[in-house]
């Protein structure tokens, strides 16, 4: 494997964005290459320190890369490492580290069912064959720099292998960016969920207090009304009283002809 690794083009104009591009991208790669080491030995500690490895969240993306198989491999051929590899790793294969051993297990049975589902299998071949083309296109943006510059346009990518492990390293740049969206997305839904919940809880508080409010004001609506009716009829009983005293007790005097 070459020691230098693919590099992104500045945008044109050379603006900040696209060397700052380069930069992130270049450090990716420089992570990869320090982090990736197959190892040619299939023994239980060697895959279970794989599959556990700095970097693994991004890694174990990549159900072919766990696996390690090739992406043209036939369901067949995936079946069989998947149960090579469940074998080695299995929890009760390995007494003395069951816990890590447990752990590389559920990242290979994740692997074989994405690759055993005919749907999640095409997507993840569908991520593999957009990192063909976007590398070829960093290759060919490469070439034209190169070309334009007067030098020398032959590449490290011209090396099958060099541009294999190109490939290879953006195939888990695109499974690293979909996982960042995916979760990206997943939190705004959880917030947009809470927010609702929130919205919810508000109104039916407000609802609550409507009626309660109605409530009371039909209650003491209720009062005020059998306080009035009380104080009419005790209004009109008081002022009969009176009529009957001033009947009985006060008369107008006759009126008398003048004599003369």
């Amino acid at each position: 494997m070459a020691s230098s690794g693919p590099r992104l083009n500045a945008a044109p104009g050379g603006d900040g964005l696209g060397i700052h591009k380069e930069v992130a991208f270049n450090e990716f790669y420089t992570e990869v290459k320090e982090i990736e080491k197959r190892d040619a030995v299939l023994t239980p500690k060697q895959q279970i320190d794989r599959l556990l490895r700095p970097g693994s969240t991004y890694f174990n993306l990549n159900p072919f890369e766990v696996l390690q198989v090739d992406s043209e491999a036939n369901l067949d051929e995936v079946k069989k490492k998947y149960k090579r590899l469940s074998i080695l790793v299995h929890p009760d294969k390995n007494p003395d580290d069951q816990e890590r051993a447990q752990q590389a297990f559920e990242i290979i049975n994740k692997a074989w069912k994405t690759l055993e589902n005919e749907e999640t299998r095409r997507k993840c071949l569908d991520v593999i064959e957009e990192a063909k083309a976007r590398t070829d296109h960093m290759i060919s943006e490469k070439r034209k720099k190169l070309k334009k510059e007067g030098k020398d346009p032959r590449i490290d990518e011209d090396d099958p292998a060099n541009y294999k492990h190109a490939v290879y390293v953006m195939t888990m740049k695109l499974f690293a960016d979909m996982e960042r969206k995916r979760r990206d997305l997943e939190q705004r839904e959880m917030e947009e969920r809470k927010r609702k919940r929130e919205q919810e809880i508000e109104e039916e508080e407000k609802a609550n207090l409507e009626r309660e409010w109605q409530k009371n004001f039909e209650e003491s609506r209720q009062n005020r009304v059998n306080s009035w009716k009380a104080f009419q009829a005790g209004s009109s009983g008081s002022g009969k009283v009176k009529n009957k005293k001033f009947k009985g007790t006060f008369k107008p005097p006759k009126h008398k002809a003048e004599s003369r």
